[in-house]
């Protein structure tokens, strides 16, 4: 569980992100912690995180307590092999401004991960705001549709027999008729969002888009 309490804020963004993968509630204080936390539940890779996992303490060199609490800690599934990481997420314009203040509690963050088996990251808006990000924001919203089981397994055994194939080549092997199309689309884009069906979430998604079963 989160180690500090979030408050209210009316001056940021703060609230608590829906989420499968989270140990704890998925707390955020800002939008780009926001945004991290999409990316977090689409990978692939990321097994579980947690928000606002450990509070690290110190005293600094005239004997006054010290204390730094990194966003999040992010793990992996087994066969990534890669050390999970303890992530201060902080937008650049910010990092530039409060970097005398940031500075030791950065140094601090890193020392705790080399000493408990994690690397430590610094993820700005450079590593977030990207084209997969731009993909995870139009597949949110087919997390929340619902569909029967019986239009799943339709599409998913279309693209079984299929192998790879694109989105428009699952909807013409599906119907003709354009208008019975569109009532297939957003089942794909549901399976996608859930990952019962593969697709390049690091190139724009269009009916172009190629796509494989997972499972």
């Amino acid at each position: 569980m989160p180690v500090r309490k979030i408050p209210k804020s009316y001056r940021n963004v703060t609230g608590i992100k829906a989420d499968t993968k989270a140990i704890g509630q998925a707390r955020f204080e800002s939008p780009l912690e926001r945004d991290f936390i999409a990316l977090l539940e689409f990978s692939p890779e990321v097994s579980q995180y947690e928000v606002q996992p450990v509070t690290i303490e110190w005293q600094d060199e005239w004997g006054k307590p010290r204390c730094y609490t990194p966003d999040i800690r992010v793990e992996f599934y087994p066969e990534i092999r890669r050390k999970p990481w303890l992530c201060e997420v902080k937008c650049r314009s910010g990092i530039k401004k409060d970097w005398d203040i940031l500075r030791p509690k950065l140094r601090r963050g890193l020392r705790y991960a080399r000493n408990n088996g994690m690397r430590f990251r610094l993820i700005t808006e450079v590593e977030i705001r990207t084209p997969f990000l731009d993909n995870v924001r139009f597949l949110q919203r087919y997390r929340i549709q619902v569909f029967p089981e019986g239009p799943v397994e339709v599409v998913l055994a279309t693209l079984r027999n299929l192998g790879e194939a694109s989105v428009q080549e699952v909807l013409l092997t599906l119907s003709g008729d354009p208008w019975v199309q569109a009532e297939w689309l957003p089942v794909i884009w549901h399976l996608v969002a859930w990952q019962r069906v593969g697709i390049d979430l690091e190139t724009e998604l269009t009916n172009s888009s190629v796509l494989w079963t997972l499972r």
